[in-house]
C-alpha cells in the first residue's frame, strides 16, 4: 500500500524502504524530544508513535494535493485533446501534443508517454505507462476510454471527448460543493483529534503531578 501511495503522489522513483526509514527517524526524534521535555518514558513512547506517522501523513497530503491539481487540469486537457483530434491529428499525436500544450500538472506524465511511444511505437504499452505515471482515478477512466476508442475505431472520438469533458466539469463542481459543505465538519474533526495532544503536551511540560505518570497506574 505504501508503493501505491508513492505512485499516486508522483514519487515513482522513491523506494518504499525510505518511508520506513523516515518513520523510524521521526519516531526516534520524537522519543528524544519528549524525554528531554518531560523526563518520562511513557511520554517519550507516545511521542514516538505519533511522530512515526508524520511521513505517512505527508505522503497522503501530497496524494490529496496532486489529485486536486489533476481534477482541475483534466477538463482542459480533454478539451485540448478534442481540439487536436478535430484538427486532424491522430490519437497518439494528440496525446503527445499534450506534453507541450497540456496543463502544467499533466505535462510530465504525457512527456513520458511521448517518449515511450516514440521509442517503441506500441500505443497500448505507452497507454499502460501513462496510466501508471498518472496513478489517478480520473486518469484511469480516460486512458481506458482512449484504449477502447483506439481498438474499436470510428469517428466519434471527438464527441466522446466532449461528453467526457462535460462530465468531468460537472464532477468537479459537485466535489467543490460537497467540500464546501463539509468544511466545518472537517475542521471540527481536526480540533477533536488535536485537543488530546494539546492536553498531553501541557501535562508533559508541567511539573505538577508529572511524577505520577512514571508509575504503572499513571502509564
Amino acid at each position: 500500500w505504501i508503493r501505491k501511495e508513492l505512485d499516486q503522489a508522483g514519487l515513482w522513483d522513491v523506494p518504499t524502504r525510505n518511508i520506513w526509514f523516515a518513520s523510524l527517524a521521526c519516531a526516534v526524534a520524537g522519543l528524544l524530544v519528549a524525554l528531554m521535555v518531560s523526563g518520562q518514558l511513557i511520554f517519550g513512547l507516545i511521542a514516538a508513535v505519533a511522530a512515526s506517522a508524520i511521513p505517512i501523513a505527508f505522503l497522503r497530503s501530497r496524494v490529496t494535493r496532486r489529485r486536486r491539481e489533476f481534477s482541475e487540469a483534466w477538463p482542459h486537457a480533454v478539451d485540448n485533446l478534442t481540439s487536436a483530434i478535430r484538427a486532424g491529428l491522430s490519437l497518439p499525436e494528440a496525446l503527445i501534443a499534450l506534453a507541450e500544450t497540456g496543463p502544467e500538472a499533466l505535462k510530465p506524465s504525457f512527456l513520458v508517454f511521448a517518449q515511450e511511444y516514440q521509442s517503441t511505437g506500441r500505443f497500448a504499452d505507452a497507454l499502460s505507462v501513462l496510466k501508471h505515471q498518472l496513478s489517478d482515478p480520473v486518469g484511469d477512466r480516460i486512458v481506458e476510454s482512449l484504449r477502447i476508442a483506439r481498438e474499436v475505431g470510428g469517428g466519434d472520438i471527438a464527441h466522446m471527448m466532449r461528453t467526457l469533458s462535460s462530465f468531468l466539469r460537472e464532477d468537479m463542481r459537485t466535489r467543490a460543493e460537497l467540500e464546501a459543505r463539509q468544511s466545518w465538519t472537517v475542521s471540527g474533526a481536526r480540533l477533536a483529534v488535536a485537543a488530546p495532544w494539546v492536553i498531553l503536551i501541557m501535562m508533559a511540560s508541567g511539573s505538577t503531578g508529572l511524577a505520577a505518570f512514571s508509575t504503572p497506574m499513571g502509564a
